[in-house]
């Protein structure tokens, strides 16, 4: 008897742990886009806006109060080769394509607009 409950409590363990990979392999297909940026940049508040208008599903940290968010944001920065000194924000990391606000604001936008309509289809 005691043999039995040990296998069906170790099916059960390894049947759970199976769903728990599927489920995390699911979701991070379907990750959100991440937005790292501060309350205080108005262009990270102005970006925030225009995907809320867009529907589109994101992540925002504010670097400025989440220091663990702002290094992964520098690692993944300097993951995609993007130079820390030409940092301007906001930061997108859109399911591994990372890119940044260069300055001219209504260009980051319209870089942003396309990335979601590819996205799309």
């Amino acid at each position: 008897m005691k043999h039995l409950i040990i296998v069906i409590l170790y099916l059960t363990a390894l049947h759970s742990n199976a769903q728990e990979v599927f489920h995390q392999t699911k979701k991070s297909k379907k990750e959100k886009m991440i937005v790292y940026g501060s309350d205080s940049c108005h262009s990270c508040l102005a970006t925030k806006a225009f995907l809320k208008e867009k529907n589109i599903k994101f992540t925002y940290y504010d670097i400025d109060i989440n220091k663990k968010k702002e290094q992964e944001m520098l690692v993944k920065l300097q993951k995609a080769n993007i130079p820390i000194y030409t940092l301007s924000l906001p930061v997108i990391d859109n399911k591994g394509d990372v890119f940044l606000n260069k300055g001219n604001f209504r260009e980051f936008l319209k870089v942003l607009g396309k990335k979601i309509e590819k996205d799309e289809n």
